[in-house]
């Protein structure tokens, strides 16, 4: 793409937006600094490295079986490295408990120690990247449909053990990085078809949970995360949003909205302004629902820009953190990597170059046909331009140019494997 075309579109976007009272130096300098956590799990369809891993099971479900999934942890960082390549900007990267680099030996979960993540602290710091961390609940001969809430003391006491370790690792990382590593925690827990049992269920995780969270850790930060069902667990979620939101505010944790996580006519975008006066922070996993929680690559549809609007509307861009959570196994995966990020990154850049205080006014004025209006000439406006000269000035490819890179790496690793 030709680099002084860039430019003056570029030049001319700035002056249509400073026309509205919008700096588009600001935004840019604002989206440089909105940093996505990037999912481990869809450059190999959330298998992991544990030399006794099983088949998937606990609510958890990728699809597809396109060429080239990474096999082992050097294919996995080096694909992340190849799509952080066509991302604009600073960006995270969010491990699972099951992506420890194990060297094979068998290390049970309750085992876990820092010790099995010390090549990604190392690795992390070489390459300039933050770590975040998840405990891993699912595909485990233990997981059964209940974790953390089985009255079973012995499974509970298992997960509560290694929620405890992963934990302790997180902080090791934060500690490492000196920047809190922010670990979420969900855990699968349901029931397939009717139960009389909830009570029960919901005490026994909120007794986790307390046991879990005792000891302060100072360098991480706790994510609890709901959802709506699981799959064989259709009937009944022990960790439902209401228990967590709950909970979260009651003991000053960050609330994990994840967009595939609701009823399809429920908006995530309204949870943000409805729990941000009860809890400090939040935390989000973006993906593209389908129907159901089906973790689409995501794109730039209405709930998308929603949320990251409502975000910003909310003036809560400091409360709130920014993972990805789709794994389509059925396309290139470092495609789906590149194009998910950067539409996440476009809404975020859409919802910042909105003239808000203007059509706030406006609302508050009552003149509502003022705001819709706005609201509408502001889909015309040429954030795109403005999105091509924040890719040129992190030097990375510009519009559809990735699509040459990514067919490039396949060619020469990808095809390889």
């Amino acid at each position: 793409m030709n680099t002084q075309h860039i430019h003056q579109a570029y030049a001319i976007a700035r002056e249509r937006y400073a026309d509205i009272g919008v700096d588009t130096e600001q935004v840019i300098n604002q989206l440089q600094h909105f940093h996505l956590s990037l999912h481990c799990w869809q450059a190999d369809d959330v298998k992991g490295f544990e030399v006794q891993a099983g088949a998937m099971s606990g609510g958890i479900q990728s699809t597809g079986d396109f060429p080239g999934a990474a096999r082992n942890i050097d294919e996995l960082r080096q694909d992340i490295l190849m799509a952080k390549s066509l991302i604009p900007g600073q960006h995270r990267l969010n491990l699972h408990e099951i992506y420890g680099d194990f060297k094979g030996k068998v290390v049970d979960r309750d085992e876990v120690t820092v010790e099995y993540f010390q090549s990604w602290i190392d690795w992390a710091r070489e390459h300039d990247t933050k770590l975040d961390f998840n405990s891993s609940s699912f595909s485990h001969p233990k997981s059964g449909s209940l974790s953390l809430a089985n009255p079973d003391e012995g499974i509970r006491s298992f997960w509560v053990e290694h929620t405890k370790r992963c934990r302790d690792i997180a902080n090791a990382m934060g500690e490492a990085q000196g920047d809190p590593c922010i670990m979420n925690l969900w855990v699968h827990d349901g029931c397939k078809d009717v139960s009389v049992n909830h009570a029960l269920y919901r005490n026994t995780l909120k007794r986790s949970l307390d046991e879990i969270f005792a000891t302060p850790q100072p360098m991480m930060k706790d994510c609890i995360e709901g959802k709506v069902f699981g799959i064989g667990l259709e009937s009944f979620t022990v960790g439902s949003h209401d228990f967590y939101t709950a909970y979260a505010a009651q003991n000053d944790k960050i609330l994990t909205i994840d967009t595939g996580h609701y009823h399809p006519t429920e908006s995530p975008a309204d949870k943000v302004s409805a729990v941000l006066p009860f809890v400090k922070e939040l935390m989000l996993h973006v993906s593209r629902p389908v129907r159901w929680d089906s973790d689409h690559v995501t794109i730039m549809d209405d709930p998308t820009q929603e949320l990251f609007s409502e975000i910003v509307r909310a003036d809560a861009l400091g409360r709130v953190h920014y993972g990805l959570d789709f794994f389509d196994g059925s396309i290139n995966r470092i495609g789906a990597y590149v194009i998910g990020s950067r539409a996440a990154q476009k809404c975020m850049l859409r919802a910042l170059l909105e003239p808000r205080e203007a059509i706030s006014h406006l609302e508050l004025a009552g003149d509502g046909y003022k705001v819709l209006a706005i609201l509408e000439e502001q889909k015309a406006m040429p954030w795109q331009a403005v999105y091509d000269e924040f890719c040129l000035r992190n030097d990375v490819p510009v519009g559809s140019e990735f699509i040459s890179e990514i067919d490039n790496y396949v060619a020469e690793v990808i095809s390889k494997r």
